[in-house]
């Protein structure tokens, strides 16, 4: 019995302390000096540039995938020499960038391309939107060419030209057979904004190293981060599963 009291005293002893340590912890990493707005500017900062990055990802993607898909779609002896040049500079362009860390394209891009600029928002939003395009370009490649070819046909013999096809026939059906890889894609791209610390700017990652180094407490900000990635993530990928299941019923 007196074995019980003790270990439960121990307990209560133990819980009692990491309670106000835990406590501490948070006065110092949210409350004192404001610090809650560190990580508000921070996720604003993040949103930012993903929006800005996922727009520009899916404007070169789309074309990418547009004329790499042409120049596979034409016909033997009717080969476009242009189309031919362009589809050689697209998949160079996807080679590239598919091929090296998006960590270095990113520094390559801020210290030496635009080395006399300090946008860092307009640089990163740039290399990341550059980075996501050629992974979209894939994925929407990839959803054209599992369309029929015969809607192709169809859409020309009722008048339309390559681009209007493209435009209302073939790409809306793709949308629906690619949208979980976009979306796929969306989340890699948020995630992987955290890296834009090596160049200084402060989004929600560079916030959290800031409070650490204010605080030398790490435990607080890097897990508050990370349920804040999590929240957005799961929050993203249920508004992804509500498009498909919308999409779904569309279609019967």
């Amino acid at each position: 019995m007196y074995f019980l009291s003790g270990f439960n005293t121990q307990f209560i002893q133990k819980f009692s302390d990491f309670w106000l340590d835990f406590q501490k912890q948070f006065v110092q990493s949210f409350i004192t000096g404001d610090r809650w707005l560190l990580y508000i500017k921070g996720l604003g900062v993040t949103l930012m540039l993903t929006v800005l990055a996922l727009i520009l990802g899916i404007i070169l993607g789309v074309l990418v995938a547009v004329i790499r898909s042409a120049h596979d779609q034409q016909k033997a002896g009717r080969k476009n020499s242009l189309l031919g040049f362009l589809n050689f500079l697209c998949k160079v362009y996807v080679t590239v960038i598919r091929g090296t860390p998006m960590m270095v394209q990113l520094l390559i891009m801020y210290f030496v391309i635009f080395a006399n600029t300090r946008n860092m928002v307009g640089v990163a939003a740039l290399a990341f939107g550059i980075n996501s395009g050629a992974y979209v370009s894939e994925i929407i490649r990839g959803g054209i060419m599992a369309v029929d070819a015969g809607q192709m046909e169809a859409g020309r013999s009722l008048g339309f030209g390559y681009a209007a096809t493209m435009r209302l026939i073939i790409i809306p059906q793709a949308v629906k057979i690619i949208l979980p890889a976009l979306g796929n894609e969306l989340i890699t791209l948020l995630k992987e904004t955290s890296i834009v610390t090596v160049i200084g700017l402060r989004d929600l990652t560079k916030a959290a190293m800031l409070i650490v180094g204010k605080t030398y407490l790490a435990f607080m900000p890097l897990i508050a981060i990370a349920l804040i990635y999590l929240i957005i993530v799961m929050i993203l990928t249920w508004l992804v599963g509500k498009l498909e299941r919308r999409l779904r019923t569309s279609e019967r």
